[in-house]
């Protein structure tokens, strides 16, 4: 199984979320192997767009991992219920990220737990949980036991069809985010 390297995300967030797709995301529990091909991301481009963490700079428990470099995937809680996965993109002090919004069954790697449409979704079906730690690229492995997240980002048997989306934006100065999703056709 080849793994991404950390050249794969020390890139724009944009080409990240767009290239990200059609990845498979492993998780390894108890035993189980748990898998999901990426079909929606979306990018948050840093201090300029206001719907990023790191939005005007703001460096935080939380948003100091955006800081670091490339590569690191992190696990945040949403409404006090929902947990959410971002990966960290471009380098350092450049604190750009890539929400994964969507996995859609890949059984020729692993289950799914239940539907994995949405960020929140996502988080469930692959049964990662929150208050881990930021897991940095070279430990995205596959792994049976240890500390942090066991994940693998594969790249596909097949390449999917890809479309792009652009999220409106109902603000002149706000930074376009870019949606990108998986055609089923």
């Amino acid at each position: 199984m080849e793994k991404l390297t950390r050249s794969f995300y020390t890139r724009d967030s944009l080409t990240v979320a767009r290239e990200l797709l059609g990845k498979i995301l492993v998780h390894r529990l108890d035993g189980r192997t748990l898998a999901g091909r990426i079909v929606e991301t979306e990018a948050y481009r840093g201090p300029q767009d206001r719907a990023a963490h790191s939005y005007g700079g703001r460096r935080t428990a939380r948003t100091e991992v955006m800081f670091g470099p490339g590569g690191y995937a992190y696990v945040y809680l949403i409404y006090g219920m929902h947990c959410c996965m971002n990966v960290v993109a471009a380098t350092v002090d450049q604190p750009q990220a890539v929400l994964l919004r969507a996995v859609a069954p890949a059984p020729e790697w692993g289950d799914l737990r239940r539907d994995g449409a949405g960020p929140g979704k996502l988080c469930q079906a692959l049964a990662i949980p929150p208050g881990r730690r930021p897991v940095p690229p070279h430990r995205h492995r596959l792994r049976r036991r240890g500390p942090g997240l066991p994940l693998a980002f594969l790249p596909p048997r097949q390449s999917p069809r890809l479309r792009r989306q652009g999220l409106p934006v109902t603000q002149p100065d706000k930074i376009k985010r870019r949606k990108n999703g998986i055609s089923n056709s």
